[in-house]
Protein backbone atom coordinates (compact mmCIF):
# COMPACT_ATOMS: atom_id res chain seq x y z
CA UNK A 1 0.00 0.00 0.00
CA UNK A 2 1.59 3.07 -1.15
CA UNK A 3 2.71 5.40 1.91
CA UNK A 4 3.42 8.84 1.00
CA UNK A 5 4.86 10.45 4.18
CA UNK A 6 7.45 7.66 4.24
CA UNK A 7 8.54 7.93 0.81
CA UNK A 8 8.95 11.70 1.75
CA UNK A 9 11.12 10.93 4.56
CA UNK A 10 13.16 8.38 2.09
CA UNK A 11 13.73 10.97 -0.26
CA UNK A 12 14.63 13.88 1.56
CA UNK A 13 17.35 11.76 3.54
CA UNK A 14 18.18 10.78 -0.30
CA UNK A 15 18.50 14.44 -1.05
CA UNK A 16 20.23 15.53 1.84
CA UNK A 17 22.78 13.05 1.65
CA UNK A 18 23.22 13.68 -2.29
CA UNK A 19 23.40 17.42 -1.57
CA UNK A 20 26.46 16.78 0.77
CA UNK A 21 27.93 14.62 -1.31
CA UNK A 22 27.84 16.69 -4.54
CA UNK A 23 25.67 14.80 -6.22
CA UNK A 24 22.00 15.69 -6.70
CA UNK A 25 22.51 15.95 -10.63
CA UNK A 26 23.45 12.55 -10.71
CA UNK A 27 21.17 11.00 -8.47
CA UNK A 28 18.38 12.94 -10.13
CA UNK A 29 19.03 11.47 -13.62
CA UNK A 30 19.10 8.12 -11.73
CA UNK A 31 15.83 9.21 -10.00
CA UNK A 32 14.10 9.97 -13.65
CA UNK A 33 15.56 6.97 -15.07
CA UNK A 34 13.76 4.84 -12.68
CA UNK A 35 10.35 6.91 -12.64
CA UNK A 36 10.64 6.21 -16.59
CA UNK A 37 11.03 2.28 -15.43
CA UNK A 38 8.36 2.36 -12.99
CA UNK A 39 5.83 3.81 -15.35
CA UNK A 40 6.42 1.61 -18.34
CA UNK A 41 6.40 -1.58 -16.54
CA UNK A 42 3.91 -2.08 -14.26
CA UNK A 43 5.23 -5.58 -14.12
CA UNK A 44 8.48 -3.98 -12.63
CA UNK A 45 6.53 -2.09 -9.79
CA UNK A 46 4.24 -4.94 -9.35
CA UNK A 47 7.45 -7.66 -8.39
CA UNK A 48 8.42 -4.90 -6.43
CA UNK A 49 4.92 -5.18 -4.35
CA UNK A 50 4.55 -9.05 -4.20
CA UNK A 51 4.99 -10.60 -1.25
CA UNK A 52 5.71 -14.04 -2.43
CA UNK A 53 8.54 -13.28 -4.08
CA UNK A 54 11.90 -13.64 -2.09
CA UNK A 55 13.86 -10.94 -1.13
CA UNK A 56 17.09 -12.10 -3.06
CA UNK A 57 15.34 -12.18 -5.93
CA UNK A 58 14.36 -8.75 -6.15
CA UNK A 59 17.88 -7.40 -4.86
CA UNK A 60 18.81 -9.52 -7.89
CA UNK A 61 16.18 -8.04 -10.22
CA UNK A 62 16.69 -4.36 -9.36
CA UNK A 63 20.77 -4.80 -9.88
CA UNK A 64 19.95 -6.66 -13.23
CA UNK A 65 17.47 -3.42 -13.99
CA UNK A 66 19.93 -0.75 -12.88
CA UNK A 67 23.58 -2.37 -13.37
CA UNK A 68 25.67 0.52 -15.29
CA UNK A 69 22.74 2.72 -15.50
CA UNK A 70 22.40 4.34 -12.17
CA UNK A 71 25.05 5.85 -9.55
CA UNK A 72 26.69 4.37 -7.06
CA UNK A 73 24.12 6.39 -4.15
CA UNK A 74 21.06 5.10 -6.19
CA UNK A 75 22.17 1.24 -6.15
CA UNK A 76 23.12 1.93 -2.54
CA UNK A 77 20.22 3.47 -1.25
CA UNK A 78 18.22 0.91 -3.40
CA UNK A 79 20.01 -1.22 -1.49
CA UNK A 80 18.90 -0.17 2.05
CA UNK A 81 15.30 -0.01 0.67
CA UNK A 82 15.45 -3.91 -0.14
CA UNK A 83 17.11 -4.26 3.23
CA UNK A 84 14.40 -2.56 5.06
CA UNK A 85 11.53 -4.32 3.14
CA UNK A 86 10.72 -1.32 2.02
CA UNK A 87 11.40 -1.99 -2.01
CA UNK A 88 7.38 -1.83 -2.70
CA UNK A 89 7.94 1.87 -1.60
CA UNK A 90 10.55 2.34 -4.54
CA UNK A 91 7.77 4.11 -7.37
CA UNK A 92 6.66 6.32 -4.89
CA UNK A 93 10.10 7.77 -3.24
CA UNK A 94 11.37 7.85 -6.67
CA UNK A 95 8.11 10.56 -7.44
CA UNK A 96 8.39 12.24 -3.92
CA UNK A 97 12.40 12.39 -4.33
CA UNK A 98 11.84 14.03 -8.30
CA UNK A 99 9.28 16.60 -5.91
CA UNK A 100 11.44 17.80 -3.57
CA UNK A 101 14.03 18.08 -5.94
CA UNK A 102 11.95 20.48 -8.43
CA UNK A 103 11.04 22.54 -5.33
CA UNK A 104 14.78 23.03 -4.10
CA UNK A 105 15.34 23.72 -8.06
CA UNK A 106 12.20 26.35 -8.56
CA UNK A 107 10.85 23.96 -11.46
CA UNK A 108 7.05 23.56 -11.71
CA UNK A 109 5.41 20.93 -13.50
CA UNK A 110 2.18 22.37 -15.17
CA UNK A 111 -0.20 19.59 -17.06
CA UNK A 112 -1.97 21.16 -20.29
CA UNK A 113 -5.02 18.45 -21.53
CA UNK A 114 -6.61 19.86 -25.15
CA UNK A 115 -8.95 18.18 -27.78
CA UNK A 116 -5.87 18.71 -30.39
CA UNK A 117 -2.05 18.27 -30.38
CA UNK A 118 -0.10 21.14 -29.39
CA UNK A 119 2.61 23.02 -31.02
CA UNK A 120 6.19 23.64 -29.48
CA UNK A 121 5.21 27.62 -30.05
CA UNK A 122 1.90 27.55 -28.54
CA UNK A 123 3.15 25.01 -25.21
CA UNK A 124 5.92 27.96 -24.56
CA UNK A 125 3.84 30.54 -25.46
CA UNK A 126 1.42 29.13 -22.42
CA UNK A 127 4.32 28.99 -20.32
CA UNK A 128 5.68 31.69 -20.10
CA UNK A 129 2.18 33.21 -19.56
CA UNK A 130 1.88 30.96 -16.44
CA UNK A 131 5.76 31.52 -15.74
CA UNK A 132 5.19 35.40 -15.56
CA UNK A 133 1.62 35.69 -13.87
CA UNK A 134 3.01 33.50 -10.94
CA UNK A 135 6.23 34.36 -10.46
CA UNK A 136 7.47 30.82 -11.23
CA UNK A 137 11.40 29.85 -11.70
CA UNK A 138 11.74 26.70 -14.52
CA UNK A 139 8.39 25.20 -16.64
CA UNK A 140 8.36 21.67 -17.05
CA UNK A 141 5.12 21.25 -19.89
CA UNK A 142 3.43 17.69 -19.74
CA UNK A 143 0.73 17.72 -22.77
CA UNK A 144 -1.70 15.60 -22.90
CA UNK A 145 -4.78 15.09 -25.79
CA UNK A 146 -8.46 14.20 -24.97
CA UNK A 147 -10.71 14.20 -27.79
CA UNK A 148 -13.57 14.44 -25.70
CA UNK A 149 -13.03 17.81 -24.53
CA UNK A 150 -13.93 18.80 -28.07
CA UNK A 151 -12.29 22.40 -27.76
CA UNK A 152 -10.45 24.49 -25.59
CA UNK A 153 -7.95 23.41 -22.36
CA UNK A 154 -7.44 22.12 -18.83
CA UNK A 155 -4.75 23.81 -17.23
CA UNK A 156 -3.23 22.25 -14.00
CA UNK A 157 -0.56 23.45 -11.99
CA UNK A 158 0.18 23.86 -8.24
CA UNK A 159 -2.94 22.17 -6.91
CA UNK A 160 -4.51 25.02 -9.13
CA UNK A 161 -7.06 23.57 -12.48
CA UNK A 162 -7.89 25.94 -14.97
CA UNK A 163 -10.57 23.88 -17.32
CA UNK A 164 -12.00 26.14 -20.09
CA UNK A 165 -13.19 23.31 -22.23
CA UNK A 166 -16.25 23.24 -24.05
CA UNK A 167 -17.01 19.29 -22.53
CA UNK A 168 -17.15 21.51 -19.06
CA UNK A 169 -19.39 23.86 -20.27
CA UNK A 170 -21.30 21.39 -21.59
CA UNK A 171 -21.96 19.82 -18.41
CA UNK A 172 -22.94 23.47 -16.84
CA UNK A 173 -25.40 23.90 -19.25
CA UNK A 174 -26.90 20.42 -18.39
CA UNK A 175 -26.38 20.96 -14.61
CA UNK A 176 -28.75 24.61 -14.91
CA UNK A 177 -31.54 22.23 -17.21
CA UNK A 178 -31.50 19.82 -15.03
CA UNK A 179 -32.58 23.02 -12.02
CA UNK A 180 -35.03 24.29 -14.62
CA UNK A 181 -35.24 27.42 -12.68
CA UNK A 182 -37.77 28.65 -15.50
CA UNK A 183 -40.61 26.36 -14.33
CA UNK A 184 -42.40 26.94 -11.65
CA UNK A 185 -41.83 24.30 -9.16
CA UNK A 186 -45.34 22.85 -7.45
Amino acid sequence: MPNPRLAGRYAKSLIDLTIEKDQLEVVYADMKYLQAVCKGSPEFVNLLRSPIIQVDKKKAIINAVTKGKVSEITTLFNRLLVVKNREGDLPEVVDAFIDQYNEIKDIHKIKITTAIALSEELKNSIASKVKAAYNFGTIEIEAKVDEDLIGGFILEFNNNLVDTSIQRDLKDIKKQFSKNIFVKTI
